[in-house]
């Protein structure tokens, strides 16, 4: 079993639930999400490896219609019932789908937003990065967060592998940086990119 492979985020993902499951539907979204997307205007969202779907929901709930990606199941259902709690004004904004981002492609300019955070790469990130800038719509924003310190065996996307694979003609950088991560220790690549 792959340290970082499906069958090893859906043991995780069981187990963190069965032991923390009330705190986990309390986790906050992303600050760099939040920070960054507060103002954007509502439309069509994908967020890609969206885990517990903290992010999704948070989205959902100021407007967005989203799909929801992760191939963990277990996740997923954690997902699909915290968000059913909050609401069916919450939960019809949201297509929940098991997929492996490792082959899955999203439909193309299918989305004003396309998020993915701290998605572990199981190929090449540069093509992941195409993969899912490719659903973005003109106008629309690509928001990637990755670990820019990694524990061994991990890959996620950096600042230079978005840089290698967007091209700049076609793409306005508003932030290609490293910051500190607002919760706990570590630095993280936070990338926001516009379609031109």
């Amino acid at each position: 079993m792959s340290e970082f492979g499906r069958e090893s985020w859906e043991a995780r993902w069981s187990r963190a639930l069965h032991e923390h499951g009330d705190r986990l539907g309390q986790r906050p979204p992303n600050a760099h999400l939040t920070a960054e997307l507060e103002d954007l205007p509502p439309g069509h969202a994908l967020d890609a490896g969206c885990g517990h779907g903290a992010e999704t929901l948070w989205l959902a709930a100021r407007g967005w219609r989203l799909a929801a990606v992760d191939f963990s199941a277990t996740a997923l259902a954690q997902a699909r019932s915290t968000a059913e709690a909050m609401g069916a004004d919450v939960a019809g904004r949201i297509d929940w789908i098991e997929a492996d981002l490792a082959t899955w492609a999203p439909p193309p300019k299918g989305y004003d937003l396309v998020v993915s955070l701290y998605v572990h790469v199981a190929g090449s990130v540069e093509e992941m990065v195409r993969r899912m800038a490719a659903a973005v719509a003109p106008g629309g924003t690509l928001f990637l967060v990755g670990a820019a310190t990694e524990a061994a065996g991990q890959v996620q996307v950096s600042v230079e592998d978005a840089r290698a694979a967007l091209d700049p003609l076609r793409w306005e950088m508003i932030v290609a940086e490293q910051r500190p991560r607002p919760t706990g220790a570590g630095i993280d690549s936070v990338l926001r990119y516009r379609l031109r």
